[in-house]
């Protein structure tokens, strides 16, 4: 009867089969349209060029090491809270805090959407990030010592599960990583014959990821106060 559509329980086996065949056929043609850089957390200034396509994968895992580790997280860090998320920092207990509300918020940090938890025990460090993970787009953790793998692989999947990205610090990390980024050294600018005002900071920065090594100067602009 023409207007009517017969349920599946009506067809024949070969009018089945033939359907299942179709709907095989469109799949195959069917792919994600979602472009990459959407499915990403875009960074500014130079770090981008740096990165794959500019910004940091949702899901991802990222090892930053160096003596100038923070002075790279922070702008990541504040790529999360510009797309309207919430990040994460994480400190260990027993250990100098390095995070600073100042230089995060220079850094375009937006407080309001950053939470701070201080003096994490190293036996809870797996717990509080797994935590962390659920509701947070961006968190950032020292490594602490003795990690275990099988907590750290825990961690890159619940990661990837929640498309969350985990920004990890140190080179102890036990475990694989979609990039590495390594602050090797750093230099100011603004001191001229002696005199003048820190305007401006660079980092030499190594980037593994994709099967490529990229490394660049990247500028941290730094407003100081007289």
């Amino acid at each position: 009867m023409e207007g009517v559509v017969a349920r599946p329980s009506e067809l024949s086996s070969a009018e089945r089969a033939e359907r299942r065949a179709r709907l095989a056929s469109v799949a195959t043609k069917v792919v994600p349209v979602t472009p990459a850089h959407s499915r990403a957390i875009p960074i500014e200034g130079d770090l981008a060029s740096l990165v794959p396509v500019g910004g940091l994968r949702r899901g991802s895992t990222v090892v930053i090491d160096g003596p100038a580790a923070l002075a790279l997280t922070l702008p990541m860090l504040a790529a999360g809270t510009a797309a309207g998320e919430w990040v994460a920092v994480v400190e260990l207990d027993g250990f100098p805090s390095d995070f600073g509300a100042l230089a995060a918020a220079e850094a375009g940090v937006a407080l309001d959407r950053c939470a701070v938890i201080r003096s994490v025990p190293r036996d809870r460090w797996p717990v509080v990030v797994n935590a962390l993970l659920e509701g947070m787009v961006m968190v950032s953790a020292p490594i602490p010592r003795f990690l275990r793998a099988g907590d750290a692989h825990r961690l890159i999947t619940r990661a990837r599960e929640r498309r969350s990205v985990l920004l990890v610090h140190g080179n102890d990390w036990p475990a694989g990583a979609n990039l590495r980024m390594r602050a090797r050294t750093s230099r100011w600018r603004g001191l001229e014959h002696g005199e003048g005002l820190l305007q401006q900071r660079e980092i030499l920065v190594e980037v593994d990821g994709q099967g490529q090594t990229r490394q660049s100067w990247v500028d941290v602009h730094a407003a100081l106060a007289s």
